[in-house]
C-alpha cells in the first residue's frame, strides 16, 4: 500500500518527494479521538481530521444512516426536483441559523459554498440594478478555498502563484492578529475598530458602488487562529449597512459546534446576509457543503423568468443529507454545543501551561479550535526567518509531533503555529495528551534551534 501511494496517490497540499525515500503514513481506523495508521500506531486527532470530524470517529450510527440512504436513493440530482433529504435537511438548517437566513443552497464542499456566495453577490447586484458591485473584501492571510473565484478572496500569496492572473476583484484588509497588532496594540478595542475601519477604507477606495461583499470568518484560521476584538464585527455590519455591501461569514470551520454554537456569528453576536459551510456539518462522514442566504437576497430571483445560474452535480446529495441529519441529531442528543461551552476554559488553561516554555508566544483561540505562535524571542515576539521556519516546521516537527503520537498541524502560513481543533467530544484527558506531547516536542526543538 506505501508502495502504491507513492508511486500514485498525487496528495493534496503535499511536498510529494518528500516521500521519494520514505511511506507515506497511511492511518486505517478511527474511534473517538484517535486514529490508527496501518502499523497499528495509534494517534491522539488533534485536528478533527481537517477541522472536520466533530462528532468523533467511529459513530456507527452515522455509517448506518448512509447506508439506508444509498439503499433507498442513492442519488438525484436538485437541479429543478427535491428529494426528501435535501429538504427536510434545509428546514433543519434555517431552523438554526441566525435571523433570516433561510435559503440553503448545497455544495460539496467549502470552496464551491465560497464560489456559490460570491457568485450570489454579483448577480443579486445585477439584479437589482448595481451591476458594477462586483468586487470582494478580505483578510490578510485568510484561506477561503481553491477553486479559481475562492482562491481570489484567499488571502495567502504563496498558494497563489502557480494559477494567476486570478479572478479580478479582491481587495485585501488586515487582520485581527491582535499579538502583532500594527495599531493601538495596548487595546483589545482600539485594535478591532481600527480593523474594522480598514475594511471601511478599503470600501471607499475602490468606491462603494464596486464592492459587492466582505467576506470574514469569525475566526481565522489561517496565520494561527485569529479571534475577532471585542465590537469588531458589530462594526464591520454597520460598515456593510453604511455602503450597501453583503457581509459574508465563512464558516466552513467554525460552523457545528467548534466555537460551542452551531454558527459562529452567533459566538460573537453579529447578523450576516450569507453564511458558506461545510466541513463539520456531516462530521466528515460524507462530503457536503452549503451556502446559505437571507430571504432578501433570494427575492431578485422569484420572478417568474428568474434562475440562479449556478449548480453542481453533487450537491446536496442525498446520501450527504441523510447523514448530516444523523450528524445533527448526535449533536443534540450528546449536546455537544454544551460540551464544548462547558470545556473550552479547561482547553485554554491546559495550552496556556506551555507559555511557559521559551518558544511559545502567544497562545489564541476560543471553543475547540486554538492555535499556539513559536517565536525566537518572546521579550520581542521575534519570529523565525524562512529557513528556520524551515527547519522547525517541516524539518522537525510536523514529524515529531506525529511520532509522538499527535496529529495537529504544524503551519507556517504568516508566523510558525501549531492548530489545534481536536473532535468535539474531546475532553481533559485529551487535553492533558496534547499539552504533554507539544511540551516534549517544543522543547526539543528549542534545543535545536
Amino acid at each position: 500500500m506505501a508502495a502504491d501511494a507513492t508511486d500514485h496517490l498525487w496528495m493534496h497540499f503535499t511536498r510529494m518527494a518528500s516521500y521519494a525515500a520514505g511511506e507515506v503514513p497511511t492511518i486505517v481506523r478511527g474511534e473517538g479521538a484517535y486514529v490508527w495508521d496501518a502499523q497499528g500506531r495509534r494517534y491522539l486527532d488533534g485536528l478533527a481530521g481537517l477541522f472536520v470530524v466533530n462528532a468523533g470517529h467511529g459513530r456507527t450510527e452515522l455509517a448506518e444512516a448512509a447506508a439506508k440512504q444509498a439503499g433507498e436513493l442513492a442519488y438525484f440530482p436538485l437541479w429543478s426536483y427535491a428529494h426528501p433529504k435535501a429538504v427536510e435537511l434545509a428546514e433543519k438548517i434555517a431552523s438554526l441559523t441566525p435571523g433570516d437566513l433561510n435559503r440553503v443552497f448545497f455544495t460539496t464542499g467549502g470552496s464551491e459554498a465560497v464560489e456559490a456566495a460570491w457568485k450570489l453577490a454579483r448577480a443579486y447586484f445585477k439584479r437589482t440594478g448595481r451591476p458594477t458591485k462586483h468586487k470582494v473584501v478580505s483578510r490578510y492571510l485568510a484561506y477561503h478555498g481553491t477553486s479559481m473565484g475562492a482562491l481570489s478572496i484567499t488571502g495567502l500569496p504563496g498558494i497563489k502563484t502557480d494559477f494567476e492572473p486570478l479572478v479580478p476583484g479582491g481587495i485585501k484588509v488586515p487582520n485581527t492578529n491582535f499579538y502583532r497588532a500594527p495599531e493601538h496594540g495596548d487595546s483589545p478595542e482600539a485594535f478591532g475598530a481600527w480593523a474594522a475601519d480598514e475594511i471601511r477604507r478599503a470600501i471607499e477606495r475602490e468606491g462603494p458602488d464596486t464592492v459587492a461583499a466582505v467576506f470574514l470568518e469569525p475566526l481565522q484560521n489561517s496565520g494561527g487562529c485569529f479571534p475577532p476584538p471585542p465590537g469588531y464585527f458589530q462594526r464591520v455590519r454597520e460598515i456593510c449597512d453604511a455602503y450597501d455591501v453583503l457581509l459574508v461569514s465563512d464558516e466552513v470551520i467554525c460552523a457545528w459546534g467548534r466555537l460551542g454554537e452551531y454558527f459562529g456569528a452567533a459566538r460573537y453576536g453579529y447578523q450576516p446576509d450569507i453564511v458558506t459551510t461545510a466541513k463539520g456539518i456531516t462530521s466528515g462522514y460524507a462530503p457536503l457543503g452549503a451556502m446559505i442566504a437571507s430571504d432578501r437576497l433570494m427575492e431578485p430571483f422569484l420572478t417568474e423568468t428568474g434562475m440562479f445560474a449556478h449548480g453542481v452535480t453533487f450537491g446536496g446529495h442525498p446520501v450527504s443529507c441523510a447523514v448530516a441529519l444523523a450528524n445533527l441529531e448526535v449533536f443534540a442528543r450528546e449536546d455537544l454545543l454544551g460540551h464544548v461551552r462547558a470545556n473550552e476554559d479547561a482547553f485554554r488553561a491546559t495550552l496556556e501551561k506551555l507559555t511557559d516554555l521559551p518558544i511559545v508566544g502567544d497562545v489564541r483561540g476560543d471553543g475547540y479550535f486554538y492555535g499556539i505562535e513559536l517565536v525566537k524571542d518572546k521579550a520581542t515576539k521575534a519570529t523565525f526567518d524562512e529557513a528556520e521556519s524551515e527547519r522547525l516546521l517541516r524539518g522537525f516537527l510536523s514529524s515529531a509531533l506525529f511520532a509522538a503520537g499527535l496529529y495537529c498541524r504544524a503551519d507556517d502560513r504568516g508566523d510558525p503555529v501549531v492548530q489545534l481543533a481536536p473532535p468535539l467530544i474531546a475532553g481533559q484527558e485529551q487535553f492533558d495528551e496534547m499539552e504533554q506531547i507539544l511540551r516534549a516536542v517544543l522543547t526539543e526543538a528549542w534545543s535545536r534551534l
